[in-house]
């Protein structure tokens, strides 16, 4: 293939999910309770993206419960507010989503960036970066380079990851936290397509650490993808599951990898799929992305994620349920869950007077309006005027995160419902 279809092709690992960056940091011991504050890595987000605005930024290190060291940014007050994280600023937690890390919230202009528009609208913003992130790839006693390091799924990042962060941002904070998800990330191939909202409402409905947060905002809200209309995706999700032993065999998967390279040249040559137009076959057609934004997305991303972790999302596509990992056999699932088949995440479970906010679109291919209508489906004992819902009509997938006018549709929305739940 030429240079512009491989290019197309790493684009479309990159929707699958975004996460990038490709340093390994020495591990080291770390206090789950002390704010640890690190020099930033060379080309690290804080420097590469933040400082250079005139933003004051933190680069922390949190360490979760099973020993793995993640990244996480803070931006403390904006632009022209010197020393005001010093009053009590509300903290606003970024998660993204698969095969993407936190720069996810940083692909704009600072006017035009969900993160920097938070920071200079008075709140106290931290970013997530997710195990097997580039400046995640640590661990207490694991190096990355063994099998070990990714024996994980979406489970281990709604259960542990999330919380570790959680918790580490309400005692330093002393304060309930806000909380932004985005589903762009696990676009690519299809099953990956929903992680930073996926993980919020699987760890919220097991009530994991609810009780330190405000609120939560979720952009394009992905937990079913049975309507999924992206060709690339459905595909991808069909043949994962299957071909994933066969045709990797590795514990980590490197959408930059030959491995990778291979399956989806496989998926291109479908004559259903097509990979010139990449954004649109699995996003939906997007009305305002900015191309120089864009080429940013593109070399930054896409970072790895375990292989197993993409084979759960493929069981989610495949299945049509929100569950936990399948191990394949009756006799694992009762070896790891105690019962023959992986529990469900039961959505209604979501304390009802908990406020959210969705955020979707009419041209979306991934978070499908019927499929949002079932998530609705499953919240429909929330209290009045707890869940608050926005359709945009020409709005698909990578509008949320990266659309030209994201800030005047749907930012000043995130911000409003925030203030509302103070």
């Amino acid at each position: 293939m030429g240079e512009l279809v491989m290019k197309l092709i790493i684009w479309v690992i990159v929707i699958i999910s975004i996460q990038k960056y490709n340093t390994c940091l020495g591990s080291r011991r770390l206090s789950s309770d002390s704010l640890i504050i690190t020099n930033p890595p060379p080309l690290g987000i804080c420097a590469s993206t933040v400082i250079k605005y005139g933003y004051k930024c933190q680069e922390i290190d949190v360490m979760t419960e099973d020993g793995y060291i993640l990244s996480v940014q803070r931006i403390p007050e904006g632009r022209d507010d010197h020393g005001g994280y010093r009053r009590n600023r509300q903290p606003v937690l970024l998660q993204h989503g698969v095969l993407v890390d936190g720069m996810t919230w940083l692909l704009n202009s600072p006017e035009q960036s969900l993160a920097l528009i938070l920071a200079d609208n008075g709140y106290d913003v931290w970013i997530a970066n997710t195990r097997g992130t580039s400046f995640s790839r640590r661990h207490i006693s694991i190096d990355p380079s063994k099998p070990e390091f990714w024996n994980w799924t979406w489970d281990e990042i709604a259960a542990r990851d999330l919380p570790a962060v959680i918790a580490f941002i309400f005692n330093q904070t002393n304060q309930k936290i806000h909380y932004v998800g985005h589903s762009l990330v696990e676009h690519l191939l299809g099953p990956k397509l929903y992680m930073g909202t996926l993980i919020a409402l699987a760890s919220f409905s097991e009530w994991k650490q609810i009780d330190k947060m405000k609120s939560a905002a979720l952009l394009s809200p992905i937990a079913y993808l049975s309507h999924m209309t992206t060709p690339l995706g459905i595909l991808a999700a069909k043949n994962f599951v299957g071909e994933v032993t066969i045709v990797f065999g590795l514990a980590e998967f490197n959408p930059k990898g030959d491995d990778v390279d291979r399956f989806l040249k496989g998926l291109c040559a479908d004559p259903k799929v097509d990979c010139y137009d990449l954004m649109s076959s699995i996003t939906g057609k997007n009305c305002c992305l900015n191309a120089s934004t864009v080429d940013v997305f593109l070399r930054n991303e896409p970072q790895s994620t375990s292989t197993k972790n993409l084979v759960h999302l493929a069981q989610t596509v495949r299945d049509g349920v929100l569950a936990k990992y399948d191990y394949g056999t009756r006799a694992f699932n009762v070896e790891h869950y105690g019962v023959p088949k992986p529990p469900i995440y039961n959505l209604s479970n979501i304390p009802t007077d908990f406020p959210l906010f969705l955020s979707y679109g009419g041209q979306d291919a991934l978070s499908d309006p019927k499929d949002v209508a079932t998530l609705l489906d499953d919240l429909k004992m929330h209290d009045e005027g707890k869940l608050s819902v926005q359709y945009i009509k020409d709005y698909a997938h990578a509008d949320f995160i990266m659309g030209v006018t994201a800030k005047d549709v749907v930012y000043n929305k995130i911000i409003s419902f925030f203030q509302r739940n103070q």
